[in-house]
């Protein structure tokens, strides 16, 4: 099997950790072959809290992913979330040098670096830099500029910020956990991957990810990313809200949201009652269903209109910027009883569970393909995307390190296939994007904290 048919992508959540190793089968479509979870302990809202407890997860999940598949995991993609995440709109432009000469891939990546110059506040970095549409000599809405005539180049860009030390402390956990790092990825936007079909994004949708400590959002229009936002709520909350108002244990209070829990009052009848056992020969707690449902809906909705407000943000009721795709819920917090209705309910947009199925083959168990599993299933997804681009890069193989994203340990390769191999990196050097300078430099300096 080849070396870039393989990918592994790491999902570091405020409640689980997941590894997932997946590779392309013949028709084009993803194999999940091995997975991996384990309790999250040291993370508090996407963010990590203690380093040593997030390494022996990370390595808790590894292992259980490595003995599923049989492989042994060298390096990861990661997806980076947490409620320092934010993003802006920013449009820039170049004027090149000679307009007789058609754009090309350099033109925009040197835009692109123009971007990645933008000052930012004390402490924060530049995660991602996404085009979105371009203008060639103030012609507008292009949203494919390579092969044109045209002196001055100019884009609208969606840029991802996060806190340098929020993405270094992920970055140490994984190299600590005895893994490279091949690429970071915005969550909500691996989840995007994972759930939405191509004309849910041209028609316009919001994806919303309800994990445990964070609630996710990234909304699409005319095929293209428009807004990102990271709400520092999920159904860790929601656990915390059942504890208090319940006066039990917060193992208690995760049982009976995920059994009897529901986002709807209305649903359940006074008289239906479940009885929690009793501390340490202490009497059973009774707790009706109604008022556990109660609890339960005041804090989603308190979520729900939070994500709401960023919807409309965007520019949701302007008649050019509509969703017609509505909201896509997926996350942990999806599986909640009702919770599409109440969304519909509060927002007046269709809404529908997003199952991460859309690019997976069609024997994937049905635990894979669970609204859990969204934003590692993104992940791997955009593991062998970077892989399918960049199947081979020299440069790092002569510093000695493969540079396969979300790679396995590989087998010796044959003399022949070296020479084939040689031959096709003289004829298509790949270019590397900004993001993955970027993100060079980030490895560096990771190496160099050592």
């Amino acid at each position: 099997m080849e070396q870039n048919d393989i990918a592994v992508g790491l999902d570091i959540g405020t409640t689980k950790i997941v590894a997932m190793i997946g590779r392309k089968n013949d028709y084009g479509k993803m194999e999940i072959i091995g997975i991996g979870k384990a309790k999250s302990l040291g993370v508090h809202r996407g963010v990590v809290n203690n380093i040593t407890q997030t390494i022996q997860s990370i390595q808790q999940a590894i292992q259980e992913a490595e003995a599923d598949s049989g492989m042994k995991i060298k390096d990861v993609v990661v997806g980076i979330a947490g409620q320092h995440i934010r993003s802006l709109q920013h449009s820039d432009y170049i004027t090149r040098p000679n307009p007789d000469e058609v754009i090309d891939a350099t033109d925009i990546e040197t835009l692109c670096n123009q971007v990645h110059k933008l000052v930012m506040l004390p402490g924060e970095e530049i995660i991602h830099v996404l085009p979105q549409e371009f203008k060639v000599d103030g012609q507008a809405e292009i949203k494919e500029p390579i092969g044109m005539y045209g002196g001055r180049l100019e884009a609208n860009f969606h840029v991802v910020v996060g806190q340098v030390s929020s993405i270094r402390n992920v970055g140490r956990c994984v190299k600590s956990a005895g893994l490279e790092l091949s690429a970071v990825t915005l969550e909500p936007l691996a989840s995007a991957n994972a759930v939405l079909s191509q004309e849910e994004k041209e028609a316009g949708v919001a994806l919303v990810d309800i994990g445990g400590g964070t609630t996710d959002l990234a909304i699409f229009k005319d095929g293209i990313i428009r807004h990102t936002a990271v709400i520092p709520f999920g159904g860790g909350v929601i656990t915390e809200d059942i504890k208090e108002g319940c006066s039990i244990i917060e193992k208690q209070a995760e049982l009976l949201k995920v059994k009897f829990g529901s986002a709807w009052p209305g649903e359940n009848k006074d008289n239906e009652i479940v009885s929690i056992p009793g501390l340490r020969g202490r009497e059973p707690k009774e707790i009706t269903l109604k008022n556990l449902s109660k609890i339960i809906h005041a804090r989603v909705v308190e979520i729900i209109e939070q994500v709401y407000l960023e919807i409309k943000n965007y520019g949701h009721e302007e008649q050019k910027k509509k969703l017609i795709g509505g909201i896509v819920l997926t996350g942990g917090g999806a599986q909640l009883k009702h919770i599409k209705q109440l969304v519909e309910y509060i927002t007046g947009m269709d809404t529908r569970i997003g199952y991460p199925n859309e690019h997976l083959a069609g024997d994937s168990d049905t635990e894979t393909t669970s609204p859990v599993f969204a934003t590692a299933v993104g992940l791997v997804l955009n593991s062998l995307e970077i892989n399918s681009k960049h199947p081979y890069v020299e440069e790092e193989e002569e510093h000695g390190q493969e540079e396969v994203a979300g790679g396995v340990t590989p087998t010796a390769v044959p003399q022949e296939e070296e020479e084939e191999r040689e031959e096709r990196t003289t004829v298509s050097q790949p270019r590397r994007t900004i993001f993955e300078k970027w993100f060079e430099k980030f490895k560096d300096f990771l190496d160099n904290a050592e």
